[in-house]
Protein backbone atom coordinates (compact mmCIF):
# COMPACT_ATOMS: atom_id res chain seq x y z
CA UNK A 1 0.00 0.00 0.00
CA UNK A 2 2.77 2.46 0.70
CA UNK A 3 4.40 1.82 -2.55
CA UNK A 4 1.12 2.27 -4.39
CA UNK A 5 0.89 5.25 -2.44
CA UNK A 6 4.21 6.83 -3.24
CA UNK A 7 3.66 6.13 -6.96
CA UNK A 8 0.57 8.06 -6.66
CA UNK A 9 2.32 10.61 -5.38
CA UNK A 10 5.32 10.75 -8.30
CA UNK A 11 2.51 10.64 -10.38
CA UNK A 12 0.68 13.74 -9.45
CA UNK A 13 3.56 15.90 -9.22
CA UNK A 14 4.61 14.74 -12.58
CA UNK A 15 0.80 15.65 -14.38
CA UNK A 16 1.39 19.22 -11.68
CA UNK A 17 4.37 19.49 -13.60
CA UNK A 18 3.21 19.00 -16.76
CA UNK A 19 0.05 21.39 -16.02
CA UNK A 20 1.62 24.04 -15.24
CA UNK A 21 4.26 23.44 -18.54
CA UNK A 22 1.68 23.59 -20.68
CA UNK A 23 -0.21 26.85 -18.90
CA UNK A 24 3.48 28.74 -19.07
CA UNK A 25 3.93 28.05 -22.68
CA UNK A 26 0.18 28.86 -23.68
CA UNK A 27 1.18 32.38 -22.24
CA UNK A 28 3.70 33.15 -24.84
CA UNK A 29 0.91 32.31 -27.49
CA UNK A 30 -2.00 34.25 -26.33
CA UNK A 31 -3.88 35.95 -29.45
CA UNK A 32 -2.68 39.05 -30.79
CA UNK A 33 -4.11 42.38 -29.00
CA UNK A 34 -4.45 44.19 -32.64
CA UNK A 35 -1.18 45.83 -32.08
CA UNK A 36 1.05 42.73 -32.61
CA UNK A 37 3.06 44.60 -35.40
CA UNK A 38 3.93 47.81 -33.50
CA UNK A 39 6.11 48.78 -31.09
CA UNK A 40 4.29 50.25 -27.55
CA UNK A 41 3.22 53.20 -28.24
CA UNK A 42 3.66 53.77 -31.95
CA UNK A 43 1.17 55.20 -34.10
CA UNK A 44 -0.31 53.81 -37.66
CA UNK A 45 0.35 55.39 -40.51
CA UNK A 46 -2.65 57.46 -41.44
CA UNK A 47 -4.81 56.97 -44.75
CA UNK A 48 -3.93 58.87 -47.36
CA UNK A 49 -6.08 59.40 -50.55
CA UNK A 50 -4.62 60.47 -53.83
CA UNK A 51 -4.63 64.24 -55.02
CA UNK A 52 -5.14 65.56 -51.04
CA UNK A 53 -3.76 68.68 -50.50
CA UNK A 54 -2.27 67.37 -47.05
CA UNK A 55 -0.91 63.82 -46.46
CA UNK A 56 -0.56 63.05 -42.74
CA UNK A 57 2.62 61.34 -41.30
CA UNK A 58 3.41 61.94 -38.28
CA UNK A 59 6.13 60.28 -35.95
CA UNK A 60 6.17 57.71 -34.04
CA UNK A 61 6.00 58.42 -30.16
CA UNK A 62 7.85 56.68 -27.45
CA UNK A 63 5.31 57.34 -24.70
CA UNK A 64 6.86 58.79 -21.45
CA UNK A 65 5.96 57.77 -17.98
CA UNK A 66 2.65 59.73 -16.92
CA UNK A 67 1.78 60.16 -12.65
CA UNK A 68 -0.01 56.86 -11.69
CA UNK A 69 -3.78 57.48 -10.19
CA UNK A 70 -6.48 54.70 -9.64
CA UNK A 71 -7.22 54.53 -13.39
CA UNK A 72 -3.69 54.09 -14.81
CA UNK A 73 -3.39 50.29 -13.91
CA UNK A 74 -3.70 49.07 -17.01
CA UNK A 75 -1.10 48.81 -19.87
CA UNK A 76 -0.42 52.39 -21.67
CA UNK A 77 -2.29 52.53 -24.82
CA UNK A 78 -0.75 53.50 -28.04
CA UNK A 79 -1.90 57.07 -29.00
CA UNK A 80 -3.82 58.28 -31.92
CA UNK A 81 -2.49 61.25 -33.61
CA UNK A 82 -5.20 61.41 -36.17
CA UNK A 83 -7.79 62.06 -33.17
CA UNK A 84 -8.17 65.32 -31.79
CA UNK A 85 -10.64 67.02 -29.21
CA UNK A 86 -11.44 69.88 -28.31
CA UNK A 87 -10.66 71.21 -25.19
CA UNK A 88 -11.71 74.35 -22.99
CA UNK A 89 -9.35 75.98 -20.01
CA UNK A 90 -11.84 78.98 -19.25
CA UNK A 91 -13.35 77.26 -15.74
CA UNK A 92 -12.14 78.87 -12.57
CA UNK A 93 -13.40 78.21 -8.96
CA UNK A 94 -12.78 80.64 -5.70
CA UNK A 95 -10.02 78.92 -4.36
CA UNK A 96 -7.55 78.88 -7.77
CA UNK A 97 -9.62 82.19 -8.97
CA UNK A 98 -10.77 84.20 -6.52
CA UNK A 99 -14.48 83.55 -7.75
CA UNK A 100 -16.71 80.73 -10.24
CA UNK A 101 -16.01 80.92 -13.86
CA UNK A 102 -18.06 79.48 -16.19
CA UNK A 103 -19.66 76.81 -13.37
CA UNK A 104 -22.14 79.99 -12.73
CA UNK A 105 -22.81 80.60 -16.58
CA UNK A 106 -25.54 83.14 -17.36
CA UNK A 107 -29.23 81.50 -18.61
CA UNK A 108 -28.90 82.89 -22.67
CA UNK A 109 -31.95 84.53 -23.09
CA UNK A 110 -33.94 83.45 -26.43
CA UNK A 111 -33.75 86.32 -29.52
CA UNK A 112 -37.36 86.33 -28.87
CA UNK A 113 -38.72 88.39 -26.24
CA UNK A 114 -41.85 86.74 -26.22
CA UNK A 115 -40.31 83.01 -25.91
CA UNK A 116 -37.51 84.41 -23.59
CA UNK A 117 -40.28 85.41 -20.75
CA UNK A 118 -41.45 81.81 -20.52
CA UNK A 119 -37.72 80.87 -19.02
CA UNK A 120 -35.74 81.16 -16.31
CA UNK A 121 -32.83 83.82 -16.16
CA UNK A 122 -30.09 84.82 -14.23
CA UNK A 123 -26.56 82.93 -13.25
CA UNK A 124 -25.88 79.41 -12.36
CA UNK A 125 -24.76 79.31 -8.57
CA UNK A 126 -22.06 76.79 -7.96
CA UNK A 127 -21.07 74.65 -6.28
CA UNK A 128 -24.51 72.80 -6.37
CA UNK A 129 -25.92 74.69 -9.28
CA UNK A 130 -23.87 74.56 -12.38
CA UNK A 131 -24.08 75.65 -15.80
CA UNK A 132 -24.38 71.94 -17.03
CA UNK A 133 -26.71 69.23 -17.05
CA UNK A 134 -24.02 66.47 -15.91
CA UNK A 135 -21.69 66.94 -12.65
CA UNK A 136 -18.02 66.54 -13.26
CA UNK A 137 -16.20 63.47 -11.15
CA UNK A 138 -13.78 66.51 -10.05
CA UNK A 139 -16.64 68.96 -8.92
CA UNK A 140 -16.48 72.62 -10.89
CA UNK A 141 -12.82 72.85 -10.66
CA UNK A 142 -10.18 75.42 -12.11
CA UNK A 143 -8.50 74.98 -14.88
CA UNK A 144 -5.29 77.08 -12.65
CA UNK A 145 -5.64 73.34 -10.63
CA UNK A 146 -2.11 71.91 -11.67
CA UNK A 147 -4.04 68.48 -10.50
CA UNK A 148 -7.10 69.19 -12.72
CA UNK A 149 -4.49 69.77 -15.61
CA UNK A 150 -2.63 66.72 -14.65
CA UNK A 151 -5.62 64.28 -14.60
CA UNK A 152 -6.92 65.64 -17.79
CA UNK A 153 -3.90 64.50 -19.46
CA UNK A 154 -4.05 61.14 -17.73
CA UNK A 155 -8.03 60.84 -18.87
CA UNK A 156 -6.79 61.79 -23.09
CA UNK A 157 -3.83 59.22 -22.27
CA UNK A 158 -6.32 56.43 -21.50
CA UNK A 159 -8.50 57.74 -24.15
CA UNK A 160 -5.78 57.50 -26.42
CA UNK A 161 -6.59 60.51 -28.06
CA UNK A 162 -3.17 62.43 -29.64
CA UNK A 163 -3.79 65.99 -30.25
CA UNK A 164 -5.88 68.60 -27.60
CA UNK A 165 -7.33 71.26 -29.39
CA UNK A 166 -6.76 74.32 -27.18
CA UNK A 167 -10.13 77.01 -27.01
CA UNK A 168 -8.07 80.17 -27.62
CA UNK A 169 -8.62 83.90 -27.04
CA UNK A 170 -5.36 86.50 -27.99
CA UNK A 171 -3.71 87.93 -24.82
CA UNK A 172 -5.67 89.93 -22.47
CA UNK A 173 -9.37 88.68 -24.18
CA UNK A 174 -12.12 86.01 -22.98
CA UNK A 175 -15.58 85.15 -23.62
CA UNK A 176 -18.59 87.02 -21.56
CA UNK A 177 -18.37 84.01 -18.79
CA UNK A 178 -14.47 84.07 -18.54
CA UNK A 179 -11.02 85.58 -17.97
CA UNK A 180 -8.53 85.86 -19.94
CA UNK A 181 -6.53 82.79 -20.00
CA UNK A 182 -3.71 82.74 -22.79
CA UNK A 183 -1.37 82.58 -19.58
CA UNK A 184 -2.36 78.60 -18.75
CA UNK A 185 -1.07 77.81 -22.49
CA UNK A 186 2.89 77.28 -21.26
CA UNK A 187 1.07 75.10 -18.47
CA UNK A 188 -1.10 73.11 -20.99
CA UNK A 189 1.69 72.45 -23.30
CA UNK A 190 3.75 71.28 -20.35
CA UNK A 191 1.20 69.33 -19.03
CA UNK A 192 0.38 67.52 -22.66
CA UNK A 193 4.49 66.40 -23.13
CA UNK A 194 4.46 64.67 -20.10
CA UNK A 195 1.82 62.64 -21.49
CA UNK A 196 3.19 62.74 -25.36
CA UNK A 197 0.18 64.47 -26.26
CA UNK A 198 0.18 67.50 -29.19
CA UNK A 199 -1.41 70.38 -28.84
CA UNK A 200 -3.29 72.98 -31.81
CA UNK A 201 -4.92 75.78 -31.31
CA UNK A 202 -8.72 76.78 -32.32
CA UNK A 203 -8.84 80.67 -32.46
CA UNK A 204 -12.29 81.68 -30.99
CA UNK A 205 -14.17 84.73 -32.71
CA UNK A 206 -13.81 87.87 -30.59
CA UNK A 207 -14.95 91.55 -30.89
CA UNK A 208 -12.81 92.90 -34.25
CA UNK A 209 -11.38 89.67 -35.48
CA UNK A 210 -10.72 89.93 -39.11
CA UNK A 211 -8.29 88.47 -41.61
CA UNK A 212 -5.88 91.16 -39.82
CA UNK A 213 -5.83 90.39 -36.14
CA UNK A 214 -5.58 86.73 -37.18
CA UNK A 215 -2.57 87.35 -39.03
CA UNK A 216 -1.34 88.81 -35.65
CA UNK A 217 -2.81 85.67 -33.39
CA UNK A 218 -0.98 83.42 -35.95
CA UNK A 219 2.53 84.98 -35.40
CA UNK A 220 1.81 85.20 -31.98
CA UNK A 221 1.10 81.33 -31.20
CA UNK A 222 4.13 80.39 -33.83
CA UNK A 223 6.71 82.85 -32.14
CA UNK A 224 5.96 82.13 -28.38
CA UNK A 225 4.84 78.10 -28.51
CA UNK A 226 5.91 77.18 -31.85
CA UNK A 227 9.15 75.84 -30.59
CA UNK A 228 7.49 73.70 -27.49
CA UNK A 229 7.86 69.91 -28.15
CA UNK A 230 4.14 69.35 -27.54
CA UNK A 231 3.11 72.29 -30.21
CA UNK A 232 1.50 70.27 -33.09
CA UNK A 233 2.76 69.77 -36.42
CA UNK A 234 1.62 68.33 -39.19
CA UNK A 235 2.72 66.71 -42.19
CA UNK A 236 1.89 67.31 -45.88
CA UNK A 237 2.61 65.36 -48.52
CA UNK A 238 5.49 67.80 -49.72
CA UNK A 239 7.21 66.68 -46.30
CA UNK A 240 6.83 70.24 -44.72
CA UNK A 241 5.75 70.18 -40.80
CA UNK A 242 3.65 73.18 -40.25
CA UNK A 243 1.52 73.93 -37.95
CA UNK A 244 -2.89 73.38 -38.04
CA UNK A 245 -5.25 76.25 -36.73
CA UNK A 246 -9.02 75.54 -36.65
CA UNK A 247 -10.67 79.19 -37.11
CA UNK A 248 -13.94 78.63 -35.11
CA UNK A 249 -17.06 80.34 -36.69
CA UNK A 250 -14.94 81.50 -39.55
CA UNK A 251 -17.91 82.11 -41.43
CA UNK A 252 -18.33 85.40 -39.83
CA UNK A 253 -15.54 87.32 -41.74
CA UNK A 254 -15.86 87.23 -45.06
CA UNK A 255 -14.32 85.17 -47.61
CA UNK A 256 -12.62 88.10 -49.38
CA UNK A 257 -11.14 89.20 -46.13
CA UNK A 258 -9.69 85.98 -45.55
CA UNK A 259 -8.17 85.47 -48.96
CA UNK A 260 -5.73 88.18 -48.41
CA UNK A 261 -4.03 85.71 -45.43
CA UNK A 262 -4.91 82.37 -46.87
CA UNK A 263 -3.96 82.50 -50.27
CA UNK A 264 -0.63 83.14 -52.34
CA UNK A 265 -1.36 86.36 -53.78
CA UNK A 266 -3.19 87.90 -51.11
CA UNK A 267 -2.27 91.28 -49.98
CA UNK A 268 -0.67 90.12 -46.21
CA UNK A 269 -0.45 86.18 -47.04
CA UNK A 270 1.18 83.81 -44.73
CA UNK A 271 1.73 81.20 -47.93
CA UNK A 272 5.56 80.45 -48.32
CA UNK A 273 6.44 82.24 -44.83
CA UNK A 274 7.78 80.99 -41.42
CA UNK A 275 3.52 81.43 -40.41
CA UNK A 276 2.65 79.04 -43.01
CA UNK A 277 0.20 76.52 -41.77
CA UNK A 278 -2.57 74.37 -42.07
CA UNK A 279 -5.89 76.62 -41.66
CA UNK A 280 -9.20 74.61 -41.19
CA UNK A 281 -12.17 76.33 -41.28
CA UNK A 282 -15.91 75.77 -39.67
CA UNK A 283 -18.79 74.09 -42.13
CA UNK A 284 -21.73 75.53 -40.91
CA UNK A 285 -24.11 75.75 -43.84
CA UNK A 286 -24.18 73.71 -47.05
CA UNK A 287 -22.87 77.18 -49.17
CA UNK A 288 -20.24 77.72 -46.73
CA UNK A 289 -17.94 75.14 -48.66
CA UNK A 290 -17.49 77.62 -52.03
CA UNK A 291 -16.69 80.09 -49.45
CA UNK A 292 -14.39 78.44 -47.64
CA UNK A 293 -12.17 77.13 -51.22
CA UNK A 294 -12.58 80.63 -52.15
CA UNK A 295 -11.10 82.04 -48.50
CA UNK A 296 -8.10 79.57 -49.78
CA UNK A 297 -8.36 77.40 -46.27
CA UNK A 298 -6.96 73.71 -46.07
CA UNK A 299 -10.04 72.23 -45.26
CA UNK A 300 -13.09 72.72 -42.83
CA UNK A 301 -14.50 70.79 -39.95
CA UNK A 302 -18.05 70.01 -38.61
CA UNK A 303 -17.39 71.05 -34.57
CA UNK A 304 -21.19 70.72 -33.43
CA UNK A 305 -22.32 66.97 -31.59
CA UNK A 306 -25.77 67.38 -32.38
CA UNK A 307 -26.80 65.53 -35.89
CA UNK A 308 -28.97 67.16 -37.79
CA UNK A 309 -28.30 70.97 -36.10
CA UNK A 310 -26.48 72.58 -39.10
CA UNK A 311 -25.68 71.23 -42.46
CA UNK A 312 -21.90 70.55 -41.56
CA UNK A 313 -23.18 68.58 -38.42
CA UNK A 314 -25.74 66.54 -40.25
CA UNK A 315 -23.83 62.87 -40.73
CA UNK A 316 -25.78 62.63 -43.77
CA UNK A 317 -24.34 65.17 -45.25
CA UNK A 318 -20.80 63.99 -45.28
CA UNK A 319 -20.39 61.86 -48.09
CA UNK A 320 -20.92 64.94 -50.41
CA UNK A 321 -18.85 67.18 -48.19
CA UNK A 322 -15.93 64.38 -48.19
CA UNK A 323 -16.72 64.37 -52.25
CA UNK A 324 -16.54 68.02 -52.48
CA UNK A 325 -13.04 68.39 -50.31
CA UNK A 326 -11.57 65.43 -52.77
CA UNK A 327 -12.34 67.24 -55.63
CA UNK A 328 -11.23 70.44 -54.40
CA UNK A 329 -7.79 69.60 -52.96
CA UNK A 330 -9.40 70.48 -49.20
CA UNK A 331 -9.19 67.80 -45.91
CA UNK A 332 -12.55 67.08 -44.22
CA UNK A 333 -12.44 66.56 -40.09
CA UNK A 334 -15.89 65.63 -39.46
CA UNK A 335 -16.67 66.15 -35.71
CA UNK A 336 -18.41 63.33 -33.71
CA UNK A 337 -19.61 64.00 -30.27
CA UNK A 338 -21.45 61.80 -27.43
CA UNK A 339 -24.68 63.76 -27.38
CA UNK A 340 -25.70 67.32 -26.73
CA UNK A 341 -27.89 68.92 -24.35
CA UNK A 342 -27.30 72.61 -23.82
CA UNK A 343 -30.34 73.44 -21.85
CA UNK A 344 -29.06 74.54 -18.46
CA UNK A 345 -27.67 77.72 -20.19
CA UNK A 346 -30.12 77.74 -23.31
CA UNK A 347 -33.12 76.33 -21.63
CA UNK A 348 -35.58 77.34 -24.45
CA UNK A 349 -33.27 75.15 -26.90
CA UNK A 350 -34.28 71.40 -25.75
CA UNK A 351 -35.05 70.49 -29.53
CA UNK A 352 -31.47 70.22 -30.42
CA UNK A 353 -31.03 68.22 -27.14
CA UNK A 354 -29.49 64.73 -28.15
CA UNK A 355 -29.56 61.81 -25.90
CA UNK A 356 -26.41 59.52 -25.06
CA UNK A 357 -28.59 55.93 -25.46
CA UNK A 358 -26.02 54.49 -23.36
CA UNK A 359 -23.39 55.64 -25.86
CA UNK A 360 -25.20 54.18 -28.92
CA UNK A 361 -25.29 58.06 -30.00
CA UNK A 362 -21.19 58.43 -29.98
CA UNK A 363 -20.52 55.26 -31.55
CA UNK A 364 -23.30 55.87 -34.56
CA UNK A 365 -21.14 59.51 -34.93
CA UNK A 366 -17.85 57.92 -35.24
CA UNK A 367 -19.34 54.95 -37.39
CA UNK A 368 -20.54 57.71 -39.99
CA UNK A 369 -17.30 59.36 -39.72
CA UNK A 370 -15.42 56.02 -40.46
CA UNK A 371 -17.77 55.64 -43.39
CA UNK A 372 -16.18 58.22 -45.35
CA UNK A 373 -12.79 57.62 -45.04
CA UNK A 374 -11.45 61.22 -43.40
CA UNK A 375 -7.65 61.85 -42.36
CA UNK A 376 -8.43 63.22 -39.25
CA UNK A 377 -11.23 62.55 -36.94
CA UNK A 378 -12.08 65.14 -34.14
CA UNK A 379 -14.27 65.22 -31.17
CA UNK A 380 -16.13 67.75 -29.59
CA UNK A 381 -15.48 67.50 -26.45
CA UNK A 382 -13.24 66.22 -23.82
CA UNK A 383 -14.88 69.21 -21.39
CA UNK A 384 -17.64 71.22 -23.09
CA UNK A 385 -20.13 71.07 -20.08
CA UNK A 386 -22.31 73.58 -20.76
CA UNK A 387 -23.39 71.62 -24.12
CA UNK A 388 -22.80 67.83 -22.85
CA UNK A 389 -20.31 67.16 -25.45
CA UNK A 390 -18.14 66.08 -22.79
CA UNK A 391 -16.48 62.82 -22.50
CA UNK A 392 -14.76 63.59 -19.36
CA UNK A 393 -15.55 61.79 -16.23
CA UNK A 394 -18.65 62.76 -14.78
CA UNK A 395 -20.61 61.46 -11.44
CA UNK A 396 -24.25 61.03 -10.31
CA UNK A 397 -25.37 64.25 -8.82
CA UNK A 398 -28.63 64.98 -7.00
CA UNK A 399 -29.11 68.01 -5.09
CA UNK A 400 -32.23 70.16 -3.28
CA UNK A 401 -32.80 71.70 -6.40
CA UNK A 402 -31.35 69.73 -9.55
CA UNK A 403 -31.12 65.82 -10.66
CA UNK A 404 -27.89 65.88 -13.13
CA UNK A 405 -27.32 63.54 -15.53
CA UNK A 406 -25.00 60.54 -15.71
CA UNK A 407 -23.36 57.69 -17.01
CA UNK A 408 -25.14 55.11 -15.51
CA UNK A 409 -25.11 52.13 -15.93
CA UNK A 410 -21.85 52.30 -16.85
CA UNK A 411 -18.61 53.64 -14.61
CA UNK A 412 -17.55 57.83 -15.26
CA UNK A 413 -14.50 56.55 -17.18
CA UNK A 414 -17.35 55.06 -19.86
CA UNK A 415 -16.74 57.55 -23.04
CA UNK A 416 -12.96 57.34 -22.62
CA UNK A 417 -13.15 53.68 -22.89
CA UNK A 418 -15.09 53.97 -25.76
CA UNK A 419 -13.12 56.51 -27.28
CA UNK A 420 -9.91 54.23 -26.82
CA UNK A 421 -11.52 51.08 -28.29
CA UNK A 422 -12.82 53.06 -31.26
CA UNK A 423 -9.40 54.72 -32.07
CA UNK A 424 -8.09 50.97 -32.31
CA UNK A 425 -10.49 50.26 -34.61
CA UNK A 426 -9.69 53.33 -36.61
CA UNK A 427 -6.46 52.12 -37.23
CA UNK A 428 -7.21 49.12 -38.04
CA UNK A 429 -10.27 49.91 -40.99
CA UNK A 430 -6.88 52.42 -41.84
CA UNK A 431 -4.98 49.45 -42.47
CA UNK A 432 -7.41 47.95 -44.65
CA UNK A 433 -8.12 51.38 -46.68
CA UNK A 434 -4.18 51.19 -47.50
CA UNK A 435 -4.76 47.89 -48.93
Amino acid sequence: MARLRRRACIALFLFTLFIFGTMMGLRTLKPSDGFSDLAPGLELEPFVERGERHAVSHEAVSLPEAPTSSDAKAPTPPMYYDLHIFYYMWYGNPHFDGKYLHWDHVMVPHWDPKISASYPKGRHNPPEDIGSSFYPELGPYSSRDPEVLEEHMNQLRAAAIGVLVLSWYPPGLADDNGEPSDSLVPFILDAAHRYAIKVAFHIQPYKGRDDHTVHENIKYIVDKYGSHAAFYKYRTSTGRSLPLFYIYDSYLTPPESWANLFTQAGSHSLRNTPYDAVFIALLVEGGHKRDILAAGYDGMYTYFASNGFSFGSSHQNWKTIKAFCDSNNLMFIPSVGPGYIDTSIRPWNNHNTRNRVNGKYYETALQAALLVRPEIVSITSFNEWHEGTQIEKAVPKKTLTRLYLDYLPHQPNMYLELTRRWAEHFSKEKEQWLM
